[in-house]
């Protein structure tokens, strides 16, 4: 499909007349960064995932930007859209979401565990007293981990269930107040030091995989394992710091 019909459709759901030819044009002169944005997301999810909707709603998102941009808001128009377009692809994808409840159930047992594990023996639980306290066995654990990873368990809207308000849709407010700022700023922090405190295999296929933005397959050639093994890890990691951030969120 081409920026124009792209644009075309979006207009039409945000109720913009075709006539608006400046709003239309700085549309298209960035469309090429909604594609961006939308073929790098697209190789990290599901194939269940389409790249065209994803490029629709971050239309969506960049047509949004492009009504509301002001210079006073302290950063250039890409830098701002970017965020905007990103932010509609993920909540496409949130809307549309492929996992059973069961999955997110299952990260939550998971999560308790350890964290009950981790408070009594003071230590980073290992998987296989993970799944001897869960009575699974530990094919059963990693494959429930390997879910969890897939889904995109962790970020800041999982700390509640998928159908209630989320963290993440308080903190994109357009005019937080300060007590918010402070709070997100808390999270950044709180997490950090979460992610500091992970096993060192765990840490760095997070690392790898967010700020390095290597795939599964590359991670598992830096590493020397399978694909599958580093999903285990990254599923692992994901419910480990879901276990440690609980007490942060019951805390506010």
């Amino acid at each position: 499909m081409t920026a124009k019909k792209h644009y075309a459709q979006a207009a039409g759901s945000l109720g913009v007349g075709s006539e608006d030819l400046s709003q239309e044009d700085v549309v298209l002169r960035h469309a090429g960064l909604v594609k961006r944005i939308a073929y790098h997301l697209v190789s990290r999810m599901p194939p269940t995932v389409e790249v065209d909707d994803l490029i629709q709603a971050g239309m969506i998102g960049l047509l949004d930007a492009a009504r509301n941009y002001t210079a006073s808001k302290g950063a250039n128009f890409e830098t701002y859209a970017g965020i905007r377009i990103r932010g509609a692809m993920l909540d496409e994808v949130r809307k549309c979401d492929w996992t059973p409840r069961s999955v997110h159930r299952g990260a939550r047992e998971i999560a308790d565990v350890i964290r009950k594990l981790e408070n009594e023996s003071g230590q980073d639980a290992k998987p296989a007293e993970i799944a001897a306290a869960l009575g699974v066995t530990l094919d059963a654990y990693h494959k429930s981990v390997q879910d969890a990873a897939s889904a995109r368990l962790f970020s800041f809207d999982q700390f509640s269930e998928p159908d209630e308000e989320s963290l993440l849709e308080q903190a994109r407010d357009e005019s937080p107040t300060p007590a918010e700022d402070l709070e997100q700023d808390d999270f950044r922090k709180s997490l950090a030091l979460a992610i500091d405190g992970l096993p060192e295999r765990e840490r760095l296929v997070l690392s790898l995989y967010y700020d390095e933005e290597l795939n599964l397959r590359e991670i598992g050639a830096v590493l020397d394992v399978s694909e599958s093994r580093v999903c285990q890890i990254h599923g692992q990691a994901l419910v480990r710091l879901r276990a440690r951030m609980t007490d942060w969120a019951a805390g506010r």
